[in-house]
């Protein structure tokens, strides 16, 4: 479990930095081969497409390649955004199961599996022949590990480690939302709040919570109450028989 809000915070922030770059790198890269485009646009959509433009014809190649940089390209934009943001949220939705405990190793994996999306739907480029590949590959590898590096510090910078302790977990169990998070150190959204509740044994009685830290609670001495995270910090529950 993680922080789907920070994710998609974090998401769209590094999302608008890597998907702009390669918008960006497209339209140079098209210019920048602008012949070889335009030979690759004759060949392929010669119907649609012809040399010059004639009267019961769309337009000519030209018009094509105006289209590609003018439309395609920020409709690609467009749509890998919304790829990378929903994967954001899903990497801060799982942020603390992933692999690794460094928050750029994290960020890095989710780029990887981001831009493999990108790759498998045609987001991530235009490749018209072996140069214009070569050169989008190096690039794609490349802006990803930035992307990578930027998510994984940003969804750090926008969330809190909290680790949680119970006096003795065989008679105390710590539920963070409904989930059992004794003994275990999750990531929570900066300055968010989440419902604490003690699950007590029979022979058992609740004494109190001990926050330390970046954490707070509303009612300390209350099983039931809210937690508020302000920053890195631990939560103890206190628990004692009844007898």
């Amino acid at each position: 479990m993680g922080s789907f809000f920070a994710g998609i915070k974090a998401g769209t922030l590094s999302g608008v930095l890597y998907v702009g770059g390669t918008a960006i790198f497209n339209v140079t890269l098209l210019y920048a081969m602008k012949p070889s485009v335009l030979s690759y646009i004759q060949t392929s959509y010669s119907t649609v497409c012809p040399p010059v433009a004639a009267t019961n014809m769309t337009g000519s190649v030209e018009d094509c390649f105006a289209s590609v940089v003018a439309v395609d390209v920020p409709y690609i934009a467009f749509v890998a955004f919304f790829v990378v943001l929903t994967y954001a949220g899903v990497f801060g939705m799982f942020y603390d199961s992933l692999p690794s405990r460094s928050h750029i190793w994290k960020g890095e994996t989710m780029g990887a599996v981001i831009a493999a999306n990108l790759l498998f739907f045609g987001l991530s480029g235009f490749y018209f022949d072996s140069e214009s590949a070569a050169a989008s590959g190096l690039f794609l590898a490349g802006w990803t590990a930035v992307f990578g590096y930027v998510l994984g510090r940003l969804y750090r910078k926008y969330t809190r480690m909290v680790s949680f302790e119970s006096g003795d977990p065989t008679l105390l169990k710590i539920l963070v939302d409904g989930r059992d998070f004794t003994g275990k150190a999750r990531t929570f959204a900066l300055t968010s709040n989440h419902k604490i509740r003690a699950e007590v044994a029979d022979d058992a009685s609740f004494r109190e919570w001990e926050p330390s830290g970046g954490v707070t609670m509303e009612d300390a001495r209350s099983f039931d109450t809210v937690m508020e995270v302000n920053g890195e910090g631990a939560l103890k529950g206190v628990v004692g028989k009844k007898y």
